[in-house]
């Protein structure tokens, strides 16, 4: 895998429902620094989508989303960021959030299919696909 080809990555986590006008605020202004120790940690391409009831869709690319995690982890920022978002979220159990999502499955992707350049990326169906040989 070369620098410029990253793994995809999409995740779910559920926002409180009376929450998510205070989550989604906060997310407007993300502090300078959390989004610079996101960058130097390899996390590329990092959007949230949210649903009415709450429902939180993550996407990523990273050549490694547990390396990019580890890097974060070391970041006292990010502890600090953590700790504060950790009351946006359900059934958690302590977990910090950037810990207790629920990683999703790739299930289509249309350059794969089309065969074009730089769809040969691998990505988490990959992995299911081959464990499931």
């Amino acid at each position: 895998m070369t620098a410029d080809e990253h793994e995809r990555y999409a995740f779910r986590l559920q926002v409180a429902p009376e929450r998510l006008a205070d989550y989604t605020r906060r997310h407007a202004e993300v502090w300078p620094e959390m989004l610079q120790a996101l960058h130097d940690s390899g996390w590329h391409g990092y959007s949230l989508f949210a649903a009415p009831d709450g429902l939180l869709i993550g996407y990523v690319e990273a050549a490694s989303l547990e390396a990019a995690q580890a890097a974060m982890a070391l970041t006292d920022v990010n502890t600090r960021w953590q700790a504060s978002m950790a009351e946006f979220f359900t059934s958690l159990d302590g977990t910090p959030p950037d810990e207790g999502f629920e990683l999703l499955t790739q299930v289509f992707n249309l350059e794969a299919q089309l065969g074009l350049p730089g769809a040969g990326r691998r990505t988490t169906t990959d992995t299911i696909t081959e464990e499931a040989s």
